[in-house]
């Protein structure tokens, strides 16, 4: 049995720490919000973001950060990206010197333009990070905590810590990879949620299976060409992190960026949007980070920069779609 902290109580916080606790581990579930507490404390349910899901006897949750990073082996980081840097510098003082740390969040802090690793590594001492892991890949919360079978990858520079994670989190219903490249995993999960974004505009503008497809296909080489430009591995945006991760939330009607565009396509107002929305859609903050780091790395990235127009600029969405199809044509392999 592992002793585990997971720091963030929303959907995906709440189902890695149902699924530890399910696998007989001591799991402790932080939450900021004190009715999420107490309704894991007296329902056994986090009514606020995993409704309908009955979680374990043995998994106990608090709002006291501190008391549940007390002498754990391993601390999942699961809080959104934007507070990610908040939360982890209160943490840091508790967390043991050979605690394992795992990152589970996606984005990039728009202020700093920072990965998740790099935010975190800001307020760790380097020895903590020398097991640092980001576990990611093509994962809603819903179904995993419905036991649907998923695949992720846990990376990490340290190889014994990414075999770590993968043991402490593999189940019949839950497969875990192992990799080395962070910088292109911590960036798939970040970026894809941009195209995601794009994505649910084409539905939303009802534009069909040939628009989707196309626009997948070139998001994912706007996401590798940032990567590759930022350190990444071209190929990490093959794998689950990327092409998978990528795919699941363009398509699926569960995924909370995707269902923004859409509402977009559809004529709706951001404001009045994410006023409706109790759960946070990491792509609309990583919209603008990816809009400076393109600018920054010198890459094209028409399609992230078609979501940024219709975010911040008023650009009206079926313009968006004309703008990218009347682009200079190019050869495909100029990716």
């Amino acid at each position: 049995m592992t002793s585990v902290a997971v720091v963030g109580a929303g959907s995906w916080g709440t189902t890695l720490a149902a699924l530890l606790s399910r696998k007989g581990h001591d799991v402790c579930l932080w939450a900021f919000e004190p009715e999420v507490d107490d309704q894991i404390k007296e329902r056994r349910e986090n009514v606020s973001y995993l409704p309908g899901i009955e979680l374990p006897q043995n998994l106990r949750s608090t709002t006291d950060l501190a008391g549940a990073l007390d002498g754990v082996e391993i601390v999942v980081s699961v809080s959104p990206a934007q507070v990610v840097g908040t939360v982890m510098a209160e943490a840091a003082a508790h967390i043991d010197d050979d605690a394992l740390v795992v990152s589970a969040s996606k984005g990039i802090e728009i202020t700093t333009l920072r990965r998740m690793d790099e935010v975190i590594s800001e307020v760790l001492d380097p020895a903590q990070m020398d097991g640092f892991t980001v576990l990611s890949g093509p994962s809603f919360a819903l179904e995993v905590a419905r036991e649907i079978p998923t695949a992720l990858v846990a990376a990490s520079r340290n190889e014994d810590a990414a075999l770590t994670v993968q043991g402490l989190f593999q189940t019949d219903y839950f497969r875990v990879y192992t990799g080395s490249d962070v910088i292109g995993v911590e960036l798939g999960g970040a970026l894809k949620n941009v195209i995601a974004l794009g994505a649910g505009v084409a539905v939303g503008l009802q534009c069909g299976h040939n628009t989707l497809a196309a626009l997948v296909t070139r998001g994912l080489a706007e996401m590798r060409r940032l990567g590759v430009a930022m350190g990444a591995r071209a190929s990490t945006f093959s794998g689950l992190a990327g092409m998978g991760d990528l795919f699941l939330t363009c398509t699926g009607t569960l995924s909370r960026n995707r269902t923004v565009g859409y509402c977009l396509g559809q004529g709706k107002t951001l404001d009045s949007i994410i006023g409706e929305m109790s759960a946070v859609a990491e792509g609309v903050e990583t919209a603008y980070a990816v809009h400076d780091l393109a600018a920054q790395y010198g890459v094209e990235m028409p399609i992230s920069e078609e979501v940024f127009g219709i975010l911040t600029l008023g650009t009206d969405p079926g313009q968006a779609v004309k703008n990218l199809m009347e682009r200079d044509p190019k050869p495909e392999d100029s990716l």
